[in-house]
């Protein structure tokens, strides 16, 4: 039960962080299905910090790869805003290029780095063994990850910017009536960006959240199983809302650790079920819920919907 608990709170965490970062871009009217992508960018820059910084103070490392894998992010969301926002490109088209290129380059350039390094590897394996260990605290056989503590801070923080100050308030207007919010001289462009990098920032941590919930080594080929999309799905089921958010992950959370951990439970064993039903079951609750709860969504009015100051 304990493994349980551990595996679903570390996947949560993964869903939140991705979740809220998607929250936040559509609030301010841009639709990012790049966080599959971004995630494995924010993954790969956390993982090149860790297995080449040589850093040995777990506070150290803790931040600087956090920092790298926000950074990545936020740099790889710059696509999505240059050609969202700029130029009004099909917002679903950006964000899927985006996934395709993201992993196709991760492991380009992850396979290049280990050829140079030594001939025979031509793999698209990054390695964080001891750099991994940074990140948990054992509290009497529960492995606390530093990431838990991070998605609890990120709910609190979200929902303080978009309710709770001035910011925020003007970043929804963005979303639900972009004209009405320029008519007052709000700056829609500036907000949307706001929105598209702070969204590459949170997709970027989660992205290294999730290489670190049960390995210590990452093929980039396998980018993050569709978690970008999973969280999507988190996101309508929270109704774009920060708390509703945190406990929609917490519910497929639960679902996918017990892939990790139905071996533990003799109620499940005794099914005789193969291990993919379970590697499925969130992804198959994700299908229910959305079919059950999309026509009741509320999402922001103006998502998707190229920003034209002259069409007031």
């Amino acid at each position: 039960m304990l493994l349980l608990i551990q595996y679903t709170l570390i996947f949560a965490s993964v869903l939140m962080l991705v979740a809220l970062g998607g929250c936040i871009s559509e609030h301010s009217g841009v639709i990012n299905l790049g966080l599959e992508g971004i995630m494995v960018i924010g993954a790969l820059g956390g993982a090149l910090v860790m297995s080449s910084a040589g850093i040995t103070s777990p506070a150290l490392m803790v931040i600087l790869a956090m920092l790298a894998a926000a950074l990545a992010g936020m740099l790889y969301s710059c696509l999505l805003g240059v050609a969202a926002i700029h130029f009004k490109a099909d917002q679903t088209l950006v964000g899927t290029a985006m996934n395709l290129l993201a992993t196709a380059g991760a492991t380009v350039l992850v396979k290049a780095m280990n050829t140079a390094a030594n001939p025979d590897n031509h793999s698209s394996e990054i390695e964080y063994i001891g750099a991994r260990k940074m990140f948990i605290v054992n509290i009497n056989g529960f492995e606390f990850n530093w990431f838990m503590l991070v998605a609890v801070i990120a709910v609190l923080l979200v929902y303080f910017l978009l309710y709770k100050n001035r910011f925020g308030l003007r970043l929804m207007a963005c979303g639900e009536h972009p004209q009405a919010a320029g008519s007052v001289g709000i700056n829609v462009y500036k907000m949307r960006w706001a929105g598209v990098l702070i969204s590459g920032l949170l997709g970027g941590l989660g992205g290294l959240c999730y290489i670190l919930a049960g390995v210590s080594l990452w093929k980039f080929e396998n980018g993050v199983a569709g978690f970008g999309f999973l969280a999507l799905a988190v996101m309508i089921f929270g109704q774009w809302k920060p708390t509703r958010i945190a406990l929609a992950a917490l519910l497929f959370g639960l679902f996918r650790a017990l892939s990790n951990t139905y071996a533990g439970f003799p109620f499940l064993v005794s099914l005789n079920l193969p291990g993919n039903v379970y590697n499925m079951m969130p992804y198959i609750v994700c299908l229910i819920v959305l079919a059950f709860t999309s026509k009741a969504s509320h999402a922001p009015k103006a998502e998707g919907i190229p920003y034209d100051k002259g069409s007031r």
